[in-house]
């Protein structure tokens, strides 16, 4: 029996978090600051989060966070998705928030002092340094190298995509340590401070979401990185040897619970426009909302996101049953199925809004470009259509079919079609 249910004071937390989020977090929105005036004006709304208890939640307690389990998390990222600052104001920004957990379940208690606490009370942001030039989607093609030299590290390599590069203090490095291990243990994570010599920042990577390299009002970006002859201590390795892929899995996991149902926050206030312009719009005679393509737009909307909603919870409900790498199947096919409806709802939103939903008055043009993004990252919908395909394909054996009995059973049919025809014709 599938139970996505909260206790009471959990859904007062809720309702308090929605009404933060629409009356006070997204004035932010509309302001026009620059980075550093944008995260001063945050500071006593990141307080409030914290004296409502939801600062973090999705960490243990004793590392600050709620210890909330899945369903609960993929309530309150529902809500954050419904404001493009929400995250950062709740300690869920990505990558920083994935980067918590990675170091939460690796690292050791003075790296955690180090890294991860000074992460969570917002004095550090991260970086996730993993994507590189022709390995693309595949962590088993990764080619930049971390080689022991007594006490240290010394890091090569080329990296595409870093995430939040531009603004980190620190930025977490997969590296294969081993050659020739296994495909899955061939990698390492590493912890590399911003300022350690080697590190060169190449350029910050434009893309569909910001135009422009340093875009004022969104996120921090992306960059291109070489390390070259990049030396860190030993106790900057995060676990163990060859560990990398699978922190990387525990990174990744319940992170896309997280970020499927902040999309369907996204789709909500989309469609909450669309709904909201086809019945005020008086265009050729009628109202929007009494046109029939615009009921099926409205009507398709409300179908995906419903089925995407309830597919996300019940993958975070699997995962506080039985775990996420038993859950596997479910966070892969939330990620593809939830891309999608989340790309149709925007687009439609868009198309009832005519030429100002294409306009930058209304939020629905970046949403748009933000939710082409999310069929590339996190895996392309391609590999996680692979996982599923895969892993349902477990469950059935081949089965030999006896050709020889096809032609017979082929011929009797239309044999029997003509004699009905027959009949048929005879009768009248």
């Amino acid at each position: 029996m599938w139970d996505f249910s909260t206790e009471p004071e959990y859904r007062e937390k809720l309702d308090w978090a929605r009404e933060f989020v629409h009356t006070e977090v997204r004035d932010l929105e509309v302001l026009g600051v620059d980075r550093d005036t944008l995260l001063r004006l945050e500071e006593p709304l990141k307080q409030k989060v914290k004296d409502a208890g939801l600062w973090a939640a999705h960490l243990p307690p004793q590392l600050g966070g709620g210890g909330l389990g899945q369903v609960k998390l993929a309530l309150l990222h529902e809500i954050l998705g419904q404001a493009f600052y929400a995250s950062e104001v709740f300690g869920n920004m990505a990558p920083d928030s994935g980067n918590a957990e990675l170091i939460a379940v690796g690292a050791t208690e003075e790296q955690r002092e180090r890294w991860l606490y000074p992460l969570l009370d917002g004095t550090l942001r991260s970086a996730f340094s993993m994507t590189e030039p022709g390995a693309g989607a595949d962590p088993t093609l990764l080619t930049t190298r971390a080689v022991r030299d007594g006490d240290h590290w010394v890091i090569n390599g080329h990296k595409w995509y870093t995430s939040n590069g531009p603004s980190a203090d620190f930025l977490i490095v997969m590296a294969v340590t081993d050659p020739e291990a296994a495909p899955h243990r061939r990698a390492s994570m590493f912890v590399v401070p911003k300022g350690t010599p080697g590190v060169r920042m190449l350029r910050t990577i434009g893309t569909m979401a910001e135009p422009c390299q340093h875009h004022l009002n969104w996120s921090t970006g992306d960059s291109e990185i070489r390390y070259e002859d990049v030396t860190v201590p030993a106790d900057h390795l995060i676990g163990q040897p060859g560990e990398g892929f699978l922190l990387a899995q525990k990174r990744l996991g319940p992170g896309r619970i997280h970020h499927c149902m902040r999309w369907i926050g996204m789709m909500r206030r989309a469609f909450d426009m669309m709904c909201e312009r086809s019945l005020s719009r008086y265009t050729h005679g009628s109202l929007l909302s009494e046109k029939q393509s615009v009921q099926n737009y409205i009507a398709d909307s409300a179908a995906q996101m419903h089925a995407a909603r309830l597919m996300t919870l019940h993958a975070a409900w699997t995962i506080d049953q039985v775990g996420a790498s038993r859950a596997r199947t479910e966070i892969a096919m939330i990620k593809y199925f939830g891309s999608r409806a989340l790309f149709d709802v925007v687009d439609r939103a868009i198309q009832v809004h005519g030429s100002l939903g294409y306009s930058t008055d209304l939020p629905l043009e970046l949403m748009f470009r933000q939710a082409r993004s999310f069929s590339i990252v996190d895996g392309p919908d391609e590999v996680h259509r692979v996982t599923v395909a895969r892993r349902t394909l477990r469950g059935y054996q081949a089965r030999e079919v006896p050709t020889e009995h096809i032609p017979t059973r082929a011929t009797g049919a239309r044999e029997r079609f003509a004699e009905a025809l027959e009949a048929l014709s005879l009768n009248h």
